[in-house]
């Protein structure tokens, strides 16, 4: 019982390490294109996985398990924002989709606060996906212009002595 919950839950931590790594490179390199706004969301996200990992990882340690501390996949090297923002929606999906299946799982095995760990996490995937699905659709509307006005501010903040984030 508490063997398949390890399991799974490493398998969250391996998602959760990808999901931060991935969004962290997406916040460098929008950061570096002046796109604040888009660039501020990922480096939040990243944030709020990160603590998704140490949740994962404290209940991983109380069913007195290792926790496997090996991101999923590599990041991958992607420079166009539309295209960033597609794959966070499909990786919040994804995510979202197996925490769901995990959550039964763990109650199948009477796991039932494993289950509310997953389940909470599936709140969270589902809000990221959310937020990135909206930029998405800003993108759709307005173009390029969408991304320049971003642009525009974080030139017009530097230029100004404010400070940027």
């Amino acid at each position: 019982m508490k063997e398949k919950s390890i399991e799974l839950l490493n398998k969250a931590v391996a998602d959760e390490l990808a999901a931060v790594h991935q969004y962290m490179y997406f916040h460098f390199r929008c950061d570096d294109l002046g796109y604040v706004l888009i660039s501020n969301l990922f480096k939040r996200t990243a944030i709020e996985e990160m603590m998704h990992v140490e949740k994962l990882a404290e209940r991983i340690l109380f069913l007195k398990g290792e926790v496997e501390m090996v991101a999923a996949h590599e990041v991958k090297k992607i420079h166009d924002v539309k295209e960033m923002l597609e794959m966070a929606t499909q990786m919040e999906t994804s995510s979202a989709r197996d925490y769901n299946l995990w959550a039964n799982e763990c109650a199948k095995n009477a796991d039932s606060a494993t289950k509310k760990i997953f389940e909470a996490l599936v709140d969270d995937e589902e809000r990221h996906f959310d937020q990135y699905d909206k930029e998405l659709d800003n993108l759709a509307r307005f173009g390029d212009n969408y991304l320049a006005l971003q642009s525009i501010e974080h030139s017009k903040n530097v230029a100004a002595g404010r400070p940027v984030e």
